[in-house]
């Protein structure tokens, strides 16, 4: 665990961290043994040695990182055990978990992947990390991460249907789990007007707030059905749904250059589905953007996406994101063209198995 830290450690300020360095930062006596746990930790495609280097050197793999989160998340006793992967995409892995027993619940491990591309196309091509020594693949998918947390947690604090924040540590995020399916899994619904209805004021209430989703669609709409209301006798009456909204890397702030953009398309992406689906067309245009400026007008209303930048998400830190996930071709489109590299400077990672998927296994584990 500690030479994995040290890893860490040393790839703050270097992308490659030279072997030399490594050693230094161990604290452990002689060479040899530290030679010994590097290829230990290589042979487990913890960190990988970078072939092309102009140095001898090793960097940090998924697989380390995602094993020094889970050690964190272990030690604050937040998760026990891990479950099955039950969601994976170019930006992501969703794990069910269970925290310690003294918790009857079950929790959701998302772990945040953005796909690593050149950082020297991206220096070439982008200014905005040219202060930074290390365009880090592990940098960027911490910022996800951490955006994702603050984003979950001033939303539900203001009462919107969000999942509850429960932890963060570097590129993931433990939240509760949502006891539902994604809205693209729902072949009928019995009033889809209503539904319908429901999203579009959820879009407005955001933008009110001053944020936009920046990818409102049937993928990150949960639908949770509950029962009906204490005393209600007409057993005929269908339980209500609620529609949870999942998915925050994108959101943004309708001060964006940009937002009127993002705004109709999380609209569009909602029209779109429900006529494909439902077989259903609004008679009512829009909501649009002009709108939500009227009325900030208006009244003044809370603002959202400044009381972000004060639980510790910079705006700095959210351009950076944004910049990174559009070089990925992140930006909320479903297409599958763009597919993640996972090659640098000749260095190919292998297919990151970090030893959770399918296997309920406790995270206890040695330092």
């Amino acid at each position: 665990m500690s030479l994995r830290f040290r890893v860490e450690i040393g790839s703050k300020n270097h992308e490659v961290v030279p072997t030399p360095l490594i050693i230094q930062l161990s604290n452990l006596r002689g060479g040899s043994g530290v030679h010994k746990c590097i290829s230990t930790l290589a042979k487990a495609n913890l960190i990988a040695r970078m072939q092309n280097a102009k140095y001898d050197g090793y960097r940090l793999t998924y697989g380390g990182l995602d094993y020094l989160a889970l050690h964190t998340h272990l030690k604050r006793s937040i998760l026990y055990s891990t479950g099955p992967r039950v969601g994976a995409g170019k930006e992501s892995d969703i794990y069910i978990c269970a925290p310690p027993s003294n918790q009857n619940r079950q929790v959701i491990l998302k772990i945040h992947r953005l796909g690593r591309i050149s950082f020297r196309s991206i220096k070439n091509k982008r200014d905005y990390l040219r202060h930074r020594s290390s365009a880090s693949w592990m940098y960027m998918s911490r910022l996800a991460a951490q955006k994702e947390f603050v984003f979950m947690k001033v939303l539900r604090e203001n009462g919107f249907n969000v999942p509850e924040p429960i932890a963060w540590s570097r590129h993931t995020v433990v939240m509760s789990l949502v006891d539902g399916v994604p809205l693209r899994d729902v072949k009928e619904i019995g009033d889809p007007a209503a539904l319908y209805a429901e999203l579009m004021e959820i879009i407005l209430r955001l933008a009110n707030f001053g944020l936009i989703h920046g990818d409102f669609n049937e993928f990150n709409i949960m639908i949770r059905e509950g029962s009906q209301s204490p005393g209600d006798k007409d057993v005929d009456r269908p339980s209500r749904i609620t529609p949870v909204l999942i998915d925050f890397p994108q959101t943004l702030s309708t001060s964006h250059p940009n937002a009127e953009f993002y705004f109709a398309r999380d609209v569009n992406c909602v029209k779109t589905f429900f006529a494909r689906r439902f077989h259903f067309n609004s008679s009512e245009p829009g909501p649009f953007f002009e709108d939500v400026l009227r009325c900030a007008r208006e009244k003044t209303a809370k603002r959202l996406d400044v009381e972000t930048e004060a639980s510790g998400f910079s705006r700095k830190m959210g351009k950076e994101l944004e910049n990174y996930m559009q070089e990925l071709g992140v930006d909320g489109e479903r297409d599958q063209d763009s597919a993640d590299e996972s090659e640098e400077d000749g260095v190919n990672e292998p297919e990151y198995d970090n030893g959770l998927e399918g296997k309920g296994e406790d995270l206890g584990t040695n330092d």
